[in-house]
């Protein structure tokens, strides 16, 4: 492995190329990694670097959005069947008939979504800024795609603001049920339960805290407590337990793996990065749509 990340670590170089890596990626990835994060901090990233070329580890959606936002840079996704479940939930016919049954409301686009879908919103958020995204379009209701539990999570807490959710969601966060917060909360009555608002609203509710990918990796910097169960994909607690050994981290359920964003690997990495191959291409009309809703979101989260 050593050498492999030597080779990578010398064609970044030779090539004016950067690594953006999810944090539920492979954590091997980490390694040859320019920045590591959730996916707001990446696509800002993305869109900041002077790099000539964008690898990027993690799934089709991601690598999408650093080509509408960057589409002089060359993007190239190391494994082209890296998907995303709740992204395929919704495509561009769906979008449209979801606003033709609600017209007249501002549409919020959660990033895991496609080009073309983003392409028919008016903004879009992550789940760092969707509370703050939300309300910054000052109106009574809002449309929400495609994650229903996000967006009921968001209406819970912006008080008087009615979010109409589309019926995706993720299923790897989907999958954890009340019981197992409460098995957690018998067997580490000391643990903080720190748990992403992809989860259903009924789980979100039981959580110490709830929050973003990195807004869970910062309550634990932040922390004096010295154990947590952690409710989000399993590439989390690697990197926590790499991060802080002295304190105990608990994955909620041991399936919490989303098994497209784990087909990356190293010798995928060099090998895209090496031959230049698996660019992501977007057809520019559609490109210019979905950047100015991605682009919206970047000025507002600033």
């Amino acid at each position: 492995m050593k050498n492999l990340i030597e080779k990578i670590k010398k064609l970044k170089e030779e090539k004016n190329a950067i690594i953006l890596a999810h944090s539920y990626q492979n954590i091997e990835i980490d390694e040859v990694a320019d920045f590591v994060g959730d996916s707001l901090y990446l696509s800002q990233k993305a869109k900041d670097t002077n790099a000539d070329i964008i690898v990027f580890a993690g799934v089709f959606f991601m690598a999408q959005t650093a080509k509408t936002i960057s589409p002089e840079k060359k993007v190239l996704l190391p494994n082209r069947n890296a998907g995303c479940l709740m992204a395929d939930m919704i495509n561009h016919e769906q979008m449209i008939e979801f606003k033709k049954n609600h017209p007249n409301i501002p549409v919020v686009c959660y990033i895991n979504s496609t080009a073309e879908v983003k392409a028919e919103c008016d903004i879009c958020c992550t789940s760092s800024n969707a509370l703050k995204i939300v309300k910054s379009l000052n109106s009574p209701k809002v449309l929400f795609i495609p994650d229903a539990n996000l967006g009921k999570w968001i209406e819970k807490k912006l008080k008087g603001i009615e979010v109409i959710t589309y019926s995706g969601n993720c299923p790897v966060h989907n999958n954890v049920e009340v019981r197992d917060i409460e098995l957690a909360r018998k067997k580490y009555p000391n643990a903080k339960i720190l748990i992403h608002p992809e989860c259903k609203p009924e789980i979100s509710a039981l959580g110490d805290y709830v929050g973003s990918t990195s807004g869970i990796i910062e309550f634990v910097r932040k922390s004096k407590d010295k154990q947590f169960v952690i409710v989000t994909e399993k590439g989390v607690v690697d990197r926590l337990k790499r991060d802080y050994p002295d304190k105990k981290f608990i994955l909620i359920k041991n399936n919490m793996i989303c098994e497209s964003m784990k087909l990356t690997t190293l010798e995928e990495i060099l090998y895209s990065l090496e031959h230049e191959v698996n660019e992501v291409t977007l057809d520019e009309d559609i490109r210019k749509r979905s950047a100015h809703c991605i682009e919206r979101m970047l000025k507002v989260s600033k």
